[in-house]
């Protein structure tokens, strides 16, 4: 297999050396082989955010993280045997051995498996003003500011569409007729676009109650229409559907360092002293994945913001996860990003 030597790596490298393999290689993973290339382990997109989750270090090695007694085959194995391996154990990738346990390639669930249109609807929000990308946005809408020379947004469905995706709604407020002007139903696609549009702005989750509520059946992704990133939405998918939740949101994390000492005190007497600490979060990264039930619990025209329909979510028992983005991600909120997004993007998408 041609692709075969770009996925191999040793135990002793580091997670943030992985990410590069396993970006690069388009596999989605990584095998983890001695000198000899027998297979220690495997290497995925998965292990990396549940590293992430756990606040390991980029500079662990991937020794720390590797599943250390992967599914093989034997390469002499038939496809239909691989196959029902690899669906009976829900896995994407099998490597391939020989009777020694030596590497001699890799077989993949899309290879094995003509690739399907998906039926989950995907709702991107369009309706902000861009207060502060003026006066980029005193007339035109953020998400079709031009990057690399194509508007944003058009960025975004061209990613879900490679992604096998069809059915879209797009939620507009702000210059919403040169929305619809410039992306159209989507035959240009082959997908099918249908608009909500807000009278008044109705906050992060007001557009859910707009939603034709026969039409969403199965989980559907909604994304801010002003972002930038090449996130596999097959990882965030398989994902959610295999973590039980009613939502799954989508977080980086980000790093905050305090120029200053830091102190704690008890009364007037002081118990700690930390010279310019650095502080980790979780923000969220304006990607979701919501179960049919919570667009069906937003009524027309009501305003809200989703994390406080997240929050009575959980405040009825129900779970929300978080999924770890390590990817390229960029939300386009000030000058310095849009500036940014014109220097990378030729780097990141195919524009």
């Amino acid at each position: 297999m041609k692709n075969l030597e770009s996925i191999l790596v040793s135990p002793h490298l580091t997670l943030r050396e992985a990410i590069d393999v396993i970006d690069r290689s388009g596999l989605q993973i990584a095998i983890v082989v001695d000198e000899q290339r027998h297979v220690l382990g495997t290497l995925t997109d998965g292990d990396i955010r549940r590293a992430l989750l756990r606040q390991l270090s980029m500079s662990a090695a991937v020794s720390e993280v590797m599943q250390r007694s992967p599914q093989t085959a034997l390469a002499s194995a038939s496809r239909e045997e691989v196959l029902a391996r690899m669906e009976s154990r829900r896995i994407l990738h099998i490597p391939l051995v020989d009777e020694q346990n030596r590497i001699v390639g890799i077989q993949t669930l899309r290879d094995l498996v003509f690739s399907r249109r998906k039926d989950n609807a995907v709702l991107l929000m369009a309706g902000g003003f861009g207060r502060r990308l003026q006066p980029l946005t005193s007339d035109c809408p953020k998400p079709l500011l031009s990057v690399g020379g194509k508007p944003i947004l058009e960025i975004i469905i061209e990613n879900f569409v490679t992604a096998g995706f069809y059915r879209y709604f797009i939620s507009t407020h702000y210059h919403s007729e040169m929305v619809r002007e410039r992306i159209g139903d989507g035959k240009r696609w082959n997908i099918d676009i249908q608009y909500v549009h807000e009278e008044e702005p109705l906050g992060t989750g007001g557009a859910l109650g707009l939603l034709p509520k026969d039409q969403i059946r199965e989980p559907m992704f909604m994304m801010n229409g002003d972002l930038l990133t090449n996130l596999d939405f097959n990882k965030l998918l398989d994902f959610h559907n295999s973590h039980e939740g009613v939502a799954t949101v989508c977080v980086r994390e980000y790093e905050h360092r305090v120029p200053f000492g830091v102190i704690d005190s008890d009364g007037l007497h002081i118990s700690s002293m930390v010279e310019k600490p650095t502080y980790h979060y979780f923000i969220n990264a304006g990607i979701y994945m919501l179960a049919p039930e919570i667009p069906q619990s937003v009524e027309c025209g009501r305003c809200v913001d989703l994390p406080t329909l997240l929050q009575q979510q959980m405040a009825a028992n129900k779970s929300v996860n978080m999924f770890p983005v390590h990817e390229y991600w960029l939300d386009i909120g000030q000058m310095e990003d849009f500036q940014r997004a014109q220097r990378e993007v030729s780097g990141v998408f195919d524009v």
